[in-house]
């Protein structure tokens, strides 16, 4: 059982950046991040394949957003510039132990780390 712990959140004005940051407990391979906004389900952000050759993003966040990978170290990062207020969310990482890319389903991913709240303000 891999084990993902979040962290790098926090409050922002808007047009600013903040970096996420996620450390698995043992070796994944897919890996990907989601939020989740107050009242609303839980949706696609980006994803990274095993050896983060393949990426994805959502359209909200193109262009803005870039995730990364240290597969020696287990981590995947998410930096964030031009932060808009409606990226305000609860940010979760995602892994898979088995699929090599999971893409945007998150019934790719067999674990889930418990979030990290970050908050852009107008």
């Amino acid at each position: 059982h891999v084990q993902l712990v979040e962290s790098g959140g926090g409050l922002v004005q808007a047009g600013g950046s903040l970096r996420l940051s996620c450390a698995a407990s043992g070796r994944t391979y897919a890996m990907g991040w989601f939020r989740q906004a107050p009242g609303k389900e839980r949706e696609f952000v980006a994803a990274i394949s095993a050896r983060g050759g393949s990426t994805a993003y959502a359209d909200s966040v193109k262009g803005r957003f870039t995730i990364s990978r240290d597969s020696a170290k287990n981590t995947v990062a998410l930096q964030m510039n031009s932060l808009k207020p409606e990226d305000t969310a609860v940010y979760y990482c995602a892994a898979d132990e088995r699929r090599i890319y999971s893409g945007r389903s998150m019934n790719g991913y067999d674990y889930w780390g418990q979030g990290t709240q970050v908050t852009v303000s107008s």
